[in-house]
């Protein structure tokens, strides 16, 4: 019996161990997911109109899907997932705005200027 009582007594010191030892370490996972997303939020907020499409390209990339040179949704680099992203109107630079027949040019150019940026938002990463 001594034995057996052995047995019990070491399982349930492991087991007390492992659960002591989870919430630590799931609230250093939180802790540092925490710090990551507000690290992001910083780094995103930083672009604001006026801005180039240079300056947002340091912080976002494109995103597949529907788009025009002067309107498209990016992606925070920084996510590999692909679900932080911003929608960005741009003012052109140097060139007009449309063609000779009213369509939006498909010219984009580093120079162009943020007109208008969206809050940033989570969304399934759209790929072409």
């Amino acid at each position: 019996m001594s034995k057996f009582a052995s047995v019990i007594a070491v399982s349930l010191f492991v087991l007390l161990l492992s659960v002591s030892v989870l919430p630590v370490q799931s609230s250093q996972q939180e802790q540092g997911q925490t710090a990551w997303i507000a690290n992001s939020l910083k780094k995103i907020q930083k672009v604001k109109p006026g801005m180039t499409r240079a300056d947002l390209l340091e912080v976002f990339t494109t995103e597949g899907g529907l788009s025009t040179a002067l309107r498209r949704t990016y992606v925070y680099r920084e996510c590999q997932c692909q679900y932080i992203k911003v929608d960005v109107e741009f003012e052109p630079v140097g060139r007009p705005a449309r063609d000779a027949e009213g369509r939006v040019t498909l010219v984009e150019a580093n120079e162009d200027v943020i007109k208008k940026i969206s809050r940033p938002y989570l969304e399934w990463g759209v790929f072409d």
